[in-house]
């Protein structure tokens, strides 16, 4: 009998598990405490090498003592290793795009334009013609929405919201327009270092440009320094508040006064205001004496806002807030003890304007309508 084949099929094999894919990317290691710590201060002395600079500059800022001796002793070597490395030069390019191009502190400050004092031109005037006669008040220039005030208003970081509020006014009446990008308020620059910022250049060229019929300026709050730069060939200033110092900034404002009435624009200068800090209020005094008397033998080219008296308590005082007339309690002041709110900006800006229909005809053209 024939028996029927059958096929042997074999039992089918295990099928291996498919191994896991790795990946191509190396996995990452989390960093070791001293791995970070040394990554942490690589950036540090390459951040410190990048800004070698501003940091020397910041050392000598500093009132003379030890703790300015050491900061320059330790940040030459960095300014040294800085650019013989090449490392200043991304700063330098930036400051360049930026319009803040550094000159170096022995570009000397020089004016072209003098004013002598007013018992020396009263001297003169007698010495010519004898016994002057008292000359007719002169007619005060007229403008109008259709012949607007051009203002330029510029200077540190307290000019910017002072002018900001005096540039509204004027938007609202109409008869009064800014110039210049509004307000050209630079931070953390002022007439004592001219390679952090030129204002002695940039005055000159601004009112060139612009042909303002008066300018605002207000500089101080990062004036009061020892260090001082820009110092004329054989010229040393002591510490600041020194007569030699006192001298040397003197002279800037007064050139600067006298470059800006010497195109015809009337200058309104803004004083320093009391400080929360004593210390910081006594040399905001020094200062504002200085721009006061300057603007006095300018006289009446020149105007001094005394802001300081304006934001003191009746006790002498600093406050953040001053009560109005009416007994309205307001806050005129930032809480760092220096700059304005809107509402102090704004009272600044009445004084300014208190000054310009002093020496402007700004309402005749309201009667003829």
């Amino acid at each position: 009998m024939a028996t029927q084949a059958t096929e042997h099929v074999p039992a089918e094999r295990a099928r291996p598990r498919p191994r896991p894919i790795r990946s191509l990317a190396r996995p990452r290691r989390l960093l070791t405490a001293k791995r970070a710590i040394l990554v942490g201060l690589l950036a540090i002395a390459l951040g410190t090498l990048l800004n070698a600079q501003s940091v020397r500059r910041t050392a000598e800022i500093q009132s003379p003592g030890w703790q300015r001796d050491v900061g320059m002793a330790l940040t030459l070597p960095l300014v040294k290793v800085s650019e013989a490395l090449r490392l200043d030069v991304p700063r330098r390019e930036l400051r360049r795009a930026l319009g803040r191009h550094d000159q170096g502190s022995n570009a000397a400050v020089v004016f072209h334009h003098t004013t002598r004092p007013k018992h020396q031109q009263h001297k003169a005037q007698r010495h010519r013609a004898g016994k002057p006669k008292p000359a007719p008040p002169p007619k005060r220039p007229a403008f109008s929405p259709q012949h607007p005030l051009k203002i330029w208003v510029a200077g540190d970081s307290l000019s910017i919201t002072p002018g900001w509020q005096l540039i509204r006014m004027g938007d609202r009446t109409h008869y009064i327009t800014g110039v210049g990008g509004k307000v050209d308020g630079q931070v953390a620059t002022g007439l004592e270092r001219p390679e952090v910022f030129d204002w002695f250049t940039h005055i000159r060229q601004q009112v060139a440009k612009l042909h303002p019929n008066a300018v605002v300026l207000t500089f101080g709050a990062n004036d009061d320094n020892s260090y001082m730069t820009g110092l004329p060939k054989g010229v040393h200033v002591g510490a600041f508040g020194s007569p030699s110092w006192m001298r040397e900034y003197r002279r800037r404002v007064g050139g600067v006064m006298d470059d800006v009435t010497s195109t015809g624009a009337f200058l309104v200068w803004i004083g320093l205001p009391i400080a929360r800090d004593s210390g910081l209020s006594a040399r905001f005094r020094v200062l504002n004496s200085i721009y006061r008397t300057e603007a006095e033998k300018r006289a009446p080219k020149v105007a001094f806002v005394d802001t300081y008296k304006l934001f003191e308590t009746k006790s002498g005082k600093f406050s953040e807030y001053l009560a109005k007339p009416n007994g309205t309690v307001i806050k005129m002041r930032t809480g760092d003890g220096v700059h304005y709110e809107d509402a102090g900006g704004q009272q600044i800006a009445y004084h300014v304007l208190r000054e310009f229909n002093r020496v402007f005809d700004l309402h005749s053209w309201e009667r003829k309508h």
